[in-house]
């Protein structure tokens, strides 16, 4: 793929086209591609996490440990706190046919926010209307347990 054609798929990324064009080119531009095969895994539970990636074709199983599982496709981001902490992974991912990603180093990703200041607030203001609703659903959650 070109690197117009990851900037295309990195825009269709909710979180990630926050950041805008100038933004996208750079994570483009300094990504790395990386190719699996089916069954091979993309990362364990439990392994430190440096980096997400964006599927750009195939599949990928992610499951937690606990029987809970989600399938991500193209387009889809895995692995997204780590782009922002250091973090250990919550999950296993494997391919679960002929797949590829972008991976995005946190030390680009962090590289990229430092230069564009007005991109890193508009993340800022994402997470935090995010977290939130994450608050809010909580307390929804709760009050219902207690009736």
């Amino acid at each position: 793929m070109s690197i117009e054609d990851d900037v295309a798929l990195l825009e269709r990324v909710p979180t990630l086209r926050l950041l805008g064009t100038a933004a996208l080119r750079m994570l483009a531009i300094g990504s790395e591609q990386r190719g699996f095969a089916r069954g091979d895994v993309l990362f364990n539970a439990g392994d430190e996490a440096d980096a997400g990636f964006v599927v750009q074709r195939g599949a990928f199983r992610i499951e937690d440990g606990a029987g809970a599982e989600i399938v991500a496709g193209p387009g889809a981001l895995i692995g997204e706190i780590a782009l922002i902490t250091a973090v250990r992974r919550p999950s296993t991912a494997t391919a679960i046919e002929h797949a590829a990603v972008i991976r995005i180093a946190r030390s680009l990703f962090q590289r990229v926010l430092e230069s564009d200041p007005a991109a890193a607030r508009r993340l800022r203001d994402e997470f935090a209307t995010r977290t939130s609703q994450i608050a809010s659903d909580i307390l929804m959650a709760g009050a219902k347990l207690s009736i």
